[in-house]
C-alpha cells in the first residue's frame, strides 16, 4: 500500500465513541461507531447515502470474532434493519463524500469485501453471499482503490477483520525469517507479525502436553485445546501439525502451545545458522 495521510475526528473527543476518518486526496470517508451510540450514528447526514458497511462483534455460540458485511442504496436504513442481529458490538461505514457511489459500485465493494475478509480468516462471516456487479473497466479500477483506502482505515478504526494472518511478504526492515523452533525432532517455522507471532502452515507440535503444564501452565493446555478443536492443529501420527497458519500474541505463546508448556519465545525461535530472536533483536535495538 501507499503512504497516507489520515484524519481522524472524534466528535465527543472519545477514541471508543463514534468517530469519522478520511485519508488526503481521496473522495471517501468512513463512520465508526459502538452499538450503544446506534442513534447518534443513524442521525448523521453521511447515512442517506450508498456505502457498504461492516457490523463486528463475537458469535454467542461459538465465541468466535464474527462480521457481516453488506451494502445499501441509502445506509441509514439497511442499518435499522440490522437491530435484530444480537453479534455485533461495531459499525463501520463507507460513502463517497462527493456522492459518485452508485448501487453497482456497492455491491461491487460488497462483494470484494467478502472475498478479503473470507480469504483474511479472522472473523466467522454472518453473509458470506453477494449479489456482486459487473463495472466497466475505468469503474472497476475506481472501486479497487477505494477498497485499497478501506483496508488503510479498517485498522486504524479499530478492526483487522480485512488484514491477513500472515502478508505475502514481510515489511522490508523486520527481522530475518522465518525463524525455527524445534523440539524431539519436531520443526516449527514461523515470525513476527505487528500484531505478535505467526506460526506458518506445515508446523508441527508436540502431541502430549508436559505433565506439568496443567497445573503451571493452564492457558497453554486450554489454548491448545481451542487449536484443536478450531481444527488449525490436527492429529499427524505422533506429533500435531498445524494446517493453517495460526496467530498467537507472542513468540512464548506460540512456543508454548509447541512445546507442550511453558516456553521462552525469544530463545526457542532460532535462524537457520542458530541465532536466536533475542539476539536479532538485540542487534536492531543497537
Amino acid at each position: 500500500m501507499s503512504a497516507a495521510t489520515i484524519k481522524l475526528f472524534l466528535p465527543y473527543g472519545d477514541p471508543k465513541r463514534l468517530r469519522t476518518a478520511e485519508i488526503s486526496n481521496w473522495n471517501g470517508k468512513a463512520i465508526a461507531a459502538p452499538r450503544t451510540e446506534l442513534d447518534q450514528l443513524l442521525a448523521r447526514d453521511e447515512l442517506t447515502q450508498p456505502g457498504v458497511y461492516l457490523l463486528t462483534g463475537t458469535e454467542p455460540a461459538t465465541g468466535k470474532a464474527a462480521a457481516y458485511i453488506g451494502e445499501a442504496e441509502v445506509i441509514r436504513d439497511r442499518i435499522k434493519q440490522q437491530r435484530d442481529k444480537e453479534f455485533w458490538v461495531q459499525a463501520l461505514i463507507f460513502i463517497s463524500k462527493d456522492e459518485n457511489l452508485t448501487k453497482a459500485h456497492v455491491r461491487y465493494l460488497e462483494g470484494r469485501l467478502i472475498s478479503d475478509a473470507s480469504a483474511a480468516g479472522r472473523a466467522q462471516l454472518v453473509n458470506t453471499q453477494t449479489s456482486g456487479a459487473k463495472l466497466p473497466e475505468s469503474d472497476r479500477e475506481d472501486m479497487e482503490v477505494f477498497l485499497t483506502k478501506v483496508h488503510q482505515l479498517l485498522p486504524v478504526l479499530g478492526s483487522d477483520v480485512l488484514t491477513p494472518i500472515l502478508e505475502a511478504k514481510p515489511p522490508s526492515g523486520e527481522l530475518e525469517t522465518p525463524l525455527i523452533c524445534e523440539i524431539k525432532g519436531l520443526v516449527a517455522k514461523g515470525r513476527r507479525t505487528p500484531n505478535g507471532f505467526v506460526v506458518f502452515e506445515g508446523s508441527q507440535a508436540v502431541l502430549e502436553n508436559r505433565p506439568s503444564a496443567a497445573g503451571q501452565h493452564p492457558v497453554v493446555v486450554s489454548l491448545r485445546e481451542k487449536l484443536v478443536a478450531d481444527g488449525i492443529l490436527v492429529k499427524d501420527k505422533n506429533h500435531y501439525r498445524f494446517m493453517k497458519n495460526a496467530e498467537f500474541s507472542s513468540p512464548s505463546a506460540a512456543a508454548a502451545v509447541i512445546h507442550g508448556g511453558g516456553a521462552n519465545g525469544l530463545t526457542a525461535w532460532k535462524t537457520q545458522t542458530g541465532k536466536t530472536l533475542k539476539d536479532l533483536e538485540a542487534r536492531v535495538a543497537v
